[in-house]
Order: structure tokens, then C-alpha cells, then sequence
């Protein structure tokens, strides 16, 4: 789960499209940093650095 940004009050992180534990989503591997974590010797900004962000699963 993608840790809470203490700007966001719902706790998503930047990357997310959902705040975590939305109905519909799930944890995917970050593009940016390819589940790494890590962009240019630090944490990833668009997974804040845990490797995973949240996406909208299933069809409509």
C-alpha cells in the first residue's frame, strides 16, 4: 500500500489514481521507476517510493 502523504488527506500517493482501498483499484508496479522504489538515487516521486501505485482495475 502506498504510504500516506501528509498533503493528501485521502493518503494516495502522487502516481495513484485512487486513494488506496478504493472499490475497483489495485496495487500496480510503478512506471516510472519499474517497482524499484528508487529514481536517481533517491525515493521515486510517483510511488513515493515504494514501487507500487494504485490503478483502477476491471471494465466497465
Amino acid at each position: 500500500m502506498s504510504p500516506t502523504d501528509p498533503t493528501d488527506p485521502t493518503g494516495a500517493a502522487p502516481g495513484d489514481e485512487a486513494p488506496p482501498g478504493t472499490p475497483g483499484t489495485g496495487e500496480d508496479v510503478c512506471p516510472r521507476c519499474a517497482g524499484s522504489g528508487r529514481v536517481d538515487g533517491g525515493a521515486c516521486p510517483e510511488c513515493a517510493g515504494t514501487g507500487t501505485v494504485v490503478r483502477g482495475v476491471g471494465g466497465g
